[in-house]
C-alpha cells in the first residue's frame, strides 16, 4: 500500500516508524527540547537517518491534563518548522493538529498528512482536511485532554472504539476522502485506563479492516510506566515490547520517540511475519 503524501510516498507494505517532533514547552516526554528551529531540524534529520518513514510535528500538548492553546500560538510554533522540514527532508511531514486553520496553513506549507487526535470532529476540520487533498489519521479520544483520564468507562472498549473509528471513516468517505488515504489510531492513553489499553493492544487486529492501516502511539506512555513502575526516561524496553506486539497484531505505523531502536525492533518482527 502506497499513500501519496503531498508528493512524497508513504510505503505501508511493511511496518514503519513515525518519528515524534514536539515543538511544545509541555509535552509529557520531551516538552521544551525542540522549541528552537535548529534543534527541531537537527532532531528531525537524526530521526530520518535512523529510519523514520515520516516525521510528526505537534505544537499543542495532548498529554492528560493539558490545557488547549490558541490557533495563533500553535501556528507560530509549527508553521516555520513544517515549512523547513517539508523543504529539506525526503520523507512526508505529518501535522499533529485538530484545528482546521492549521490544516489549511500547514497543507500550503508542504505537510503531507493530517494526524488528528479528535478525528476531524472540530467544526470545519473535516471540510478543511478534504479540501487539502491530504491523507489523514483518525484517532479515538474520549473527552478532552484536560479531563480524559478522569475515570473513563466503557462497556466494551474494543467494540466502542472500533465503532467510533468506523463512523469517522464513513464521515471522511462521505466528504471525499478515500478509505485508501485514511489511517486509524485507537488512541492508547486517550481516555482509557490501563486495562482498556491492554484490551485494545491485544485485539488490535479488530481494527485492520477499517482503513489503509492502523497507527499506534505507545511510546513512553503511562501504560508502560504503570506496568513496569518506571519513570518516562526508563520506558524504552517497555515501549519496544508494546510496539512489537502492535505490529504483530496488525499495526502498520508506530509513532515513536526512540526511532532507531523502534525501527530495529520492527524489522525483526516484520521478518518473522514474512516467513510462510
Amino acid at each position: 500500500m502506497l499513500i501519496n503524501c503531498a508528493g512524497k510516498t508513504l510505503d505501508l507494505s511493511r511496518p514503519v516508524v513515525m518519528g515524534v517532533l514536539n515543538v511544545t514547552p509541555d509535552s509529557f516526554s520531551d516538552g521544551g527540547h525542540y522549541l528552537q528551529m535548529d534543534a527541531a531540524l537537527r532532531h528531525a534529520e537524526i530521526m530520518v537517518a535512523q529510519g523514520a518513514a515520516l516525521v510528526d510535528v505537534g505544537g499543542e500538548s495532548t498529554r492528560p491534563g493539558a490545557a488547549p492553546v490558541s490557533v495563533q500560538e500553535e501556528l507560530d510554533r509549527v508553521l516555520p518548522v513544517v515549512e523547513r522540514l517539508a523543504r529539506e527532508l525526503p520523507v512526508p511531514i505529518s501535522m499533529d493538529t485538530s484545528k482546521p486553520e492549521l490544516m489549511r496553513e500547514l497543507a500550503r506549507a508542504g505537510a503531507g498528512l493530517i494526524n488528528d487526535v479528535r478525528a476531524l470532529q472540530m467544526p470545519g476540520a473535516l471540510a478543511a482536511a478534504a479540501a487539502s487533498g491530504l491523507p489523514v489519521c483518525l484517532m479515538h479520544l474520549r473527552g478532552e485532554p484536560i479531563t480524559m483520564q478522569r475515570g473513563p468507562v466503557y462497556a466494551d472498549v474494543v467494540a466502542e472504539v472500533r465503532d467510533y473509528l468506523a463512523a469517522r471513516v464513513g464521515a471522511c468517505e462521505a466528504a471525499g476522502i478515500a478509505r485508501e488515504r485514511i489511517l486509524v489510531d485507537p488512541g492508547f492513553g486517550f481516555g482509557k485506563t490501563l486495562a482498556h489499553n491492554l484490551h485494545l493492544l491485544r485485539h488490535l487486529d479488530r481494527f485492520t479492516d477499517l482503513a489503509a492501516g492502523v497507527l499506534v502511539g505507545v511510546s513512553r506512555k503511562s501504560m508502560i510506566g504503570a506496568l513496569l513502575d518506571v519513570p518516562v526516561g526508563e520506558r524504552l524496553a517497555g515501549s519496544l515490547a508494546a510496539a512489537t506486539i502492535a505490529v504483530w497484531r496488525g499495526a502498520r505505523v508506530v509513532r515513536a520517540h526512540d526511532v532507531r531502536e523502534t525501527v530495529q525492533a520492527l524489522r525483526i518482527c516484520a521478518a518473522v511475519l514474512a516467513v510462510d
